[in-house]
């Protein structure tokens, strides 16, 4: 049973039933996840703000849903990897993809760099050592691409943490275990 009950979108007001019927008009339909955040309109505009940022990242959207599923992988939040396994798969991702970035690895030296970036921000707060910054930049991420890391790991500790304290009911198919 969910700790913050996902906000019946028929229920909504002012700000919010607009943004509920942005979200639903773009994608079809409200994921849980975004349902709980509306009881913040707060919460969800910041959410939606910098998720819509990234429509001119510089970072590849298949490499960001990578970043996404590493760090639902490394904060155990299931429904993050689970929602980030389907998007993913829509964005062009293989299952082999899905598992790579659920795992912080890559075929692609650069990918796999920025990943096993991601997945240190995330575990260590922020906190990296020198030679995991060099890692990064010997792989070839500019400033830029560095700072996109460190935003997209952020939106995704958001949702993740979300997730954690609401206990979200997963609305997506369910990502298999990790062997």
């Amino acid at each position: 049973m969910s700790r913050i009950s996902p906000l019946d979108p028929e229920k909504a007001k002012g700000k919010t039933q607009e943004l509920l019927a942005t979200i639903k008009a773009k994608l079809g339909r409200v994921p849980n996840v975004l349902k709980t955040m509306a009881h913040s309109p707060v919460a969800l505009q910041a959410y939606l703000g910098l998720s819509g940022a990234f429509a001119d990242a510089k970072l590849p959207l298949k490499v960001r849903e990578q970043i996404a599923l590493a760090v639902g992988e490394d904060n155990q939040c299931h429904y993050c990897v689970a929602a980030h396994s389907a998007i993913g798969k829509h964005a062009g991702l293989t299952p082999e993809e899905i598992e790579g970035g659920r795992r912080a690895k890559s075929p692609d030296p650069k990918t796999d760099a920025i990943l096993k970036f991601a997945r240190k921000l995330s575990a260590n707060r922020g906190n990296i050592t020198d030679a995991e910054w060099a890692e990064v930049r010997k792989a070839g991420c500019s400033d830029e691409e560095v700072l996109e890391i460190i935003a997209a790991v952020s939106l995704n500790l958001l949702t993740n943490y979300v997730n954690h304290v609401a206990d979200t009911a997963i609305d997506f198919p369910q990502a298999p275990p990790l062997s």
